[in-house]
């Protein structure tokens, strides 16, 4: 081993020794022979110091021809030197010296020769290096103390010991020189973190690993229990104690003689029912208490003897209630033993409580509301106990009823063999009698008809003779009187308005016309609708990966999970495909032509330089095109791209074997190519930009996607391009240099760029011509039709929601006398809009066959007569004008008004008669007052169904002609009147009358829609 001394003394000897030798050389350089050195060597080069702990390691560069090297240091740089060791080697540790003291060290070359001048000058300052990291830190837990042992870290000379009771928040609590230390300065049950760190003079190393320990106090066998009872039953001992501090279990004991008790039982809880007994032994029980450590003493002995009881009555039977006014009287057959009874009543079934106890077998409660149902059973009771509860009964105290009201306000209008009653309703009426008599002032004594709904219309009647009616009330009560007399005759009237059927010319009506927007979320929608569509400016960005979208200008363009909150791909269109398979209703479903889908449901997107496109997927139409992988129903979501053709492929798999996009299905889906494109950098600003996508760029984005589409589905039906309005058909919106009887139109363009493309591909790529439609029409004030909510409308606002329907497809119709910015016939250079008829002229001269939907429209008035009269003569409009499809898009607020236009073709009777499925051709004399669309039906041949519309502010006496008609007309109106009562508009039956021969002729009352129904 080498101490410190035997360095030095080495170091010493080669210092003399190097003396020695360079003295020896010197002396024989004169000497010519014996093979030395004849130049000495070179300066060395390349000397380093790397500082240590009270040492200094030198490195340098070996030197051509050198023997040995002299070592020499200085405390001043730039000397003077001192050598301190000479070698043959090139390096050499300096040691020992003294931490923070700077050294300069040279070092020269030697040979036989001489020695070579001091290479250059290195420094370097040696140091105390710090402490490793203490390892291995272990805390072990005692009583009221935590004993902390770790590996002993090279270089410690101390320790500091951390301590907190968060994890990760240490601070110092000791410093031990030892690798352990015991903290007694703890709480028992606290939970304490330790960490440990090594110091030494130099500096203080990093913490250990955190370790943690709870001290806890030693345990202890709990105290014996207190308060040991018994309570004897039948067959059983019911035992209770104290629970005992620190105990987990009991040791229950028992015995027939005291003082010899042995366990039975170890319950947990402080009380147990010992059930192997016998009824009339004497029991002795003690309980101990026991943990881990040990079990207590026993508790004090008690001791209990089980017996048979008495036996309670048996249940009631047989009970009864009968309700009365303000009261229910119960009886019950009396049950053997008891001595009293339990009432218990409720206001729901199975939830009595007792409100009585009476001695006798029967109750009268007046404590209750009429109106109100209860719920009674019964119990029997005696000193031992009470029986089970009776049958349950049930009653409702009523008010003594009473008759309805007189009727008032009875009227009588005279027409064509007919004679027409209204009157207003009467508070608590169920129905009418209707009397007659020719003859003023009676006898009434016959009733007519007993409808219940307030209007009639007789059609017994002879013209030229005058008729006498008084009408009364019904309910189960009894009847009214008889209202005032009023008097009509009827004659055979010159007809207002003269309908023309001509039987031969036919159309079709598609099932698809009497749509809706979101069905499932419209309350009290009609019966009987056919079609549904997921569809708007939610759905531009769906990705159907995730079921993430983006509520673009509708809401801060944010990303979420509104459409659904599930991760199952494409589950928003799939649940909605689902309900209306099991509704009956066809599906219209979007995809997404746009090109961006939402990454994320992370909230509001950025518009500050859109698209931001950390936040956005994009959209391939055909995934073949950039991946070899397969179509799959979970695909991954961490890619970037969304593809479309394996979007409608996956709904396909999930309505496996129904064809949803086939040529036959039961409820087939359709698909409609996203949804408003004009107006992206609006409505979509987060992903289309500031910029408009171009007519242009549309028609080939749609080609490329409808390839992918019917590459995979052939038979699927597809709708585009779903305009916003009329901007966009005209000239996409401003884009186009249209003119209004000119081919240069939009769909000018489209049709003869897609037909070229179907040709190409052998396949129609768009199906249906879609648009939307929301009525452009303004009152006096400039407020849209559309917005005009109110029950009350004044005559021209009227006329401004039921006219404008005309628009669409009458010639001849101008709004410049109702609309007070005519802002689209103006556009057309003062011409009609009949817009079906524009683009039905359109399609079959550059795209013949291709269909016309309108997949959102409106028209207003949403809660009057008005708004029903409207929806009404749209879907004639459609059934007449041979529309495909078509879906009423709702408006916020009530309009239920506007969703009676759909019963009077669905439903119209309550008992699902429907319109029919084939349009007559229907001419009217004075389309601006009555207009009457007319059907027949491939299902039940002679059965022909109108609607009459009379949109003018008085009757109309209307003749319908042209179309052979035999048997019974059944009559369903709704006006004003009929409405004004009704939570959900819907016609009410208003009678009978006979038809033979080709004309019918009726009197329609002001504003109202009415259904003939003919078998």
């Amino acid at each position: 081993m080498f101490t410190t001394r035997t360095v030095r003394t080495v170091a010493l000897i080669m210092f003399l020794g190097a003396l020695l030798l360079e003295a020896g050389c010197a002396g024989t350089a004169g000497n010519s022979g014996g093979g030395g050195q004849t130049t000495a060597p070179a300066a060395p080069t390349g000397l380093a110091a790397t500082p240590g702990n009270a040492q200094v390691l030198l490195t340098w560069a070996a030197t051509a021809n050198a023997t040995g090297y002299t070592v020499k240091r200085s405390t001043t740089t730039g000397g003077p030197y001192t050598a301190i060791a000479s070698q043959p080697t090139t390096s050499f540790t300096d040691t020992p010296l003294t931490n923070g003291t700077k050294y300069s060290y040279v070092v020269s070359a030697s040979n036989s020769a001489g020695a070579s001048p001091n290479s250059a000058e290195v420094s370097a300052t040696p140091t105390l290096a710090p402490p490793a990291v203490p390892t291995g830190l272990a805390a072990t837990a005692g009583n009221a103390q935590v004993t902390l042992t770790w590996n002993a870290a090279t270089g410690a000379t101390s320790y500091h010991v951390k301590r907190s009771t968060i994890s990760g928040t240490e601070t110092q609590i000791a410093a031990p020189t030892s690798n352990s230390f015991t903290d007694a300065s703890v709480t028992n049950g606290t939970k304490y973190f330790y960490v440990v760190s090594a110091v030494n003079s130099a500096a203080e190393s990093a913490n250990s690993n955190e370790v943690s320990a709870t001290p806890a106090a030693t345990p202890t066998a709990p105290a014996a229990p207190t308060g040991l009872q018994g309570t004897a039953g039948n067959a059983k001992v019911t035992l209770t104690w104290n629970a005992s501090t620190g105990a987990t279990s009991y040791h229950l004991k028992r015995s027939t003689t005291s003082g010899a008790e042995t366990q039975i039982a170890a319950p947990a809880s402080n009380s147990f029912t010992d059930t192997a007994v016998t009824n009339g032994t004497k029991y002795f029980y003690e309980v101990s208490a026991v943990n881990s450590t040990g079990e207590s003493a026993n508790s004090n002995e008690i001791n209990a003897t089980p017996t048979a009881p008495a036996a309670a009555p048996s249940a009631p039977t047989g009970l009864q209630g009968a309700a009365g006014n303000a009261q229910v009287v119960l009886t019950w057959t009396a049950s053997t033993g008891a001595t009293s009874y339990h009432v218990k009543r409720s206001t729901t079934s199975g939830t009595e409580t007792q409100i009585s106890a009476p001695t006798s077998t029967s109750f009268t409660d007046t404590t209750v509301t009429n109106g109100t149902k209860y719920f009674y059973v019964v119990s029997a009771v005696n000193a031992n106990g009470e029986s089970a509860n009776s049958n349950e009964v049930s009653a409702t105290p009523t008010a003594p009823a009473t008759a309805p009201a007189t009727p008032t306000g009875l009227q009588a209008t005279g027409g064509n063999a007919q004679i027409s009653l209204t009157w207003n309703a009467s508070t608590g009426a169920t129905s009418y009698n209707v009397k007659r008599s020719t003859t003023s002032g009676g006898p009434f004594s016959t009733t007519l008809a007993s409808p219940t709904a307030s209007n009639y219309v007789d059609t017994t009647v002879t013209n030229g003779t005058a008729y006498f009616y008084v009408v009364s009330a019904v309910n189960a009560a009894g009847e009214s009187a008889n209202s005032s007399q009023v008097t009509a005759t009827p004659v055979a009237a010159t007809a207002d308005v003269t309908i023309t059927i001509n039987p031969t010319q036919t159309k079709p009506i598609s099932p698809y016309i009497y749509g809706i927007n979101f069905y499932s979320g419209v309350t009290g929608a009609p019966p009987q609708l056919t079609f549904d569509r997921a569809g708007g400016n939610r759905w531009t960005a769906y990705n159907w990966e995730t079921n993430a979208s983006n509520a673009g200008s509708d809401y801060l363009y944010e990303n979420d999970d509104y459409l659904s909150s599930s991760t199952v791909p494409a589950e928003a269109v799939r649940v909605f495909i689902a309900g209306d398979q099991s509704s009956g209703l066809a599906s219209l479903m979007t995809v997404q032509l746009q090109g961006l889908v939402s990454a994320d449901e992370s909230g509001p997107v950025s518009v500050t330089s859109p698209p931001d496109l950390s936040r956005f997927k994009t959209v391939v139409d055909q995934k073949s095109t950039v991946s070899s992988a397969p179509f799959t129903i979970t695909p991954p979501t961490t890619d970037a791209n969304v593809y479309m053709d394996e979007f409608v492929w996956a709904l396909d798999q999930k309505f496996s074997g129904q064809g949803i996009f086939g040529a036959n299905p039961a409820h087939p889906t359709f698909v409609s190519l996203d949804n408003e494109p004009e107006l992206w950098n609006s409505t979509h600003l987060e992903i289309q930009g500031p910029n408009p996508v171009t007519s242009d760029a549309y028609i080939a984005k749609t080609i490329t996607m409808t390839e992918a589409l019917k590459t995979q589905f052939p038979n699927m039906i597809i709708f585009g391009p779903v305009h916003y309005g009329f901007q966009g058909i005209y000239n996409w919106q401003g884009e186009l240099s249209a003119t209004p009887t000119g081919n240069n139109w939009f769909p000018d363009k489209y049709l003869t760029a897609i037909s070229a493309a179907s040709a190409t591909f052998g396949k129609p790529l768009v199906d249906v011509y879609d648009f939307h439609w929301y009525a452009e029409e303004y009152d006096s004030d400039g407020t849209r039709s559309l917005d005009l909510t109110s029950t009350t409308l004044t005559a021209a606002q009227v006329q401004l929601i039921v006219q404008s329907p005309r628009n669409l497809w009458d010639p001849t119709f101008n709004d410049t006398l109702t609309n007070s910015n005519p802002w689209i016939y103006q556009e057309l250079g003062n011409t009609p809009i009949n817009l079906l008829g524009r683009l039905q002229s359109k399609i079959n001269s550059e795209f013949p066959g291709m269909k016309i939907s309108m997949t959102e429209y409106e028209s207003g008035g949403w809660n009057h007569i008005a708004g029903t009269i409207a929806q009404a003569d749209n879907l004639g409009i459609f059934g007449a004008q041979g529309v495909f499809a078509a879906n009423f898009w709702p408006p916020n607020g009530t309009y239920s008004y506007a969703l009676a236009g759909f019963r009077v073709f669905r439903d119209f009777d309550g008992a699902g008669a429907n319109f029919g499925d084939t349009s007559l051709q229907s001419a009217s004399s004075n389309v601006a007052n009555v207009v009457v669309y007319a059907s027949s039906d491939t299902t039940a041949p002679g059965r022909i169904v109108f609607v009459a519309i009379n949109r003018s502010t008085s009757s109309q006496v209307t003749a319908i002609t042209g179309q052979s008609l035999t048997g019974t007309a059944q009559l369903y109106q709704i006006t004003a009147a009929s409405a004004q009562n009704q939570t959900q508009v819907a016609p009410v039956s208003i009678g009978t009358m006979p038809v033979i021969g080709s004309t019918l002729t009726l009197t329609l009352p002001a504003l109202s829609v009415t259904t003939i129904e003919v078998n």
